[in-house]
C-alpha cells in the first residue's frame, strides 16, 4: 500500500491495519495528532494537563503499534524525499523537532496553536482526497505545517548556532550511516572538521563524545528491535555487527544496566500493560 506513495494521511478512526502492518511503514516520518485526547505517555511538564491536543512527532525506523482505540485524531506520514529539496537549515529544523535520536518528540498544543494547525491541515486533507493530487501543493503545505510545529518547538530550544546545526548535521549522518560506520572520524571527515573539533562540539551541547552517541543509536536500535522484530537476541546483535551473541550482550548491559533478555521481558510486559509501544527509554 505505501510502497509507491510518499504522503499518506488519514483519520485516526479511519487508518486501516493494512497500513499498520506495511512494511514501508518504517521508512516515513509520522505525525499522530490526538484531538481532545488523553496524552499515550506521562507527561513531563507541570504545564501539560493529561487531556488535550497532543502531537506525536515519530522518526523514521521507530514504528509504532499506537493504541488508538476510539481516539479522535488524525495521521500525517511522509518520506523524507519529499523534502529532500529544501533548504539545508529547514531539514535540521525537521530533523530535530522529530528527535530523531530518540524514540519520539511530543508536544501539546494550546486552543490557539490548534486552531491554526487545524486551518493548514484541512487545506492539506482537501487537497490529499481530491481525485488528482497535486503533489507541488501538498508538499508546499505540509512544509507550513512543519513550519509551524518548529515554531512551537523553538519554545523548547535556544537559537540554532553554528555550533548546534554541526550537531544536527552529524546526527543525520549518523542517522544514514551507522550501522557500518562507527567512528568519530569518519563522520567528522564528512563534516571537513577534524575528530577533535567534532568531539568538542558534541561534548559542549550535548554532554557525550561522538562514539558515546554512535553507541547510543546502536543501543537504540537494539532495544527498537527486541521490542518490534520477532528476531532472536542473537539476531539482533548480528544484524547490529556483532559477530558474538555475549559480546552483544556485554555492550548492551554496559550502555543499559540491563542484559538483552532483561529489557526485552521488561518491555514486553509494557506493551501489553499499556496497549501500545511507546515504551519509556
Amino acid at each position: 500500500m505505501l510502497s509507491d506513495k510518499v504522503l499518506y494521511i488519514r483519520d485516526l478512526a479511519d487508518c486501516p491495519p493494512s497500513y499498520l502492518d506495511d512494511p514501508g511503514r518504517k521508512e516515513f516520518y509520522e505525525i499522530v495528532w490526538l484531538i481532545n485526547e488523553e496524552a499515550l505517555h506521562t507527561p513531563q511538564h507541570d504545564f501539560q494537563t493529561l487531556i488535550g491536543n497532543w502531537i506525536y512527532l515519530i522518526p523514521p525506523y521507530r514504528v509504532h503499534q499506537l493504541n488508538k482505540a476510539g481516539k479522535k485524531g488524525v495521521l500525517i506520514s511522509f518520506k523524507h524525499e519529499l523534502l529532500e529539496d529544501d533548504l539545508k537549515e529547514f531539514l535540521l529544523d525537521v530533523f530535530r523537532i522529530f528527535n530523531v535520536q530518540g524514540e519520539f518528540s511530543c508536544l501539546q498544543l494550546n486552543e490557539d496553536s490548534a486552531q491554526s494547525l487545524q486551518g493548514v491541515y484541512n487545506l492539506m486533507h482537501e487537497e490529499y482526497n481530491k481525485p488528482e493530487i497535486n503533489l507541488v501543493i501538498l508538499k508546499a503545505l505540509l512544509k507550513v505545517f512543519l513550519l509551524k510545529l518548529i515554531q512551537l518547538k523553538e519554545q523548547h530550544f535556544t537559537m540554532q548556532d553554528i555550533n548546534e546545526k554541526r550537531v544536527y548535521e552529524f546526527m543525520m549522518l549518523l542517522e544514514l550511516n551507522y550501522h557500518e560506520e562507527r567512528t568519530a572520524a569518519f563522520y567528522a571527515d564528512k563534516m571537513n572538521i577534524s575528530s577533535k573539533r567534532l568531539n568538542q562540539i558534541l561534548k559542549e551541547k550535548l554532554s557525550k563524545t561522538g562514539m558515546q552517541l554512535i553507541h547510543d543509536r546502536l543501543v537504540l536500535e537494539a532495544k527498537r528491535q527486541m521490542i518490534h522484530s520477532e528476531n532472536t537476541i542473537k539476531e539482533i546483535g548480528f544484524n547490529l555487527g556483532f559477530k558474538d551473541r555475549s559480546y552483544f550482550s556485554r555492550f548492551f548491559k554496559g550502555h543499559t544496566n540491563q542484559t538483552p533478555q532483561e529489557f526485552q521481558n521488561q518491555a514486553k510486559s509494557y506493551v501489553q500493560q499499556h496497549d501500545n509501544t511507546l515504551y519509556p527509554e
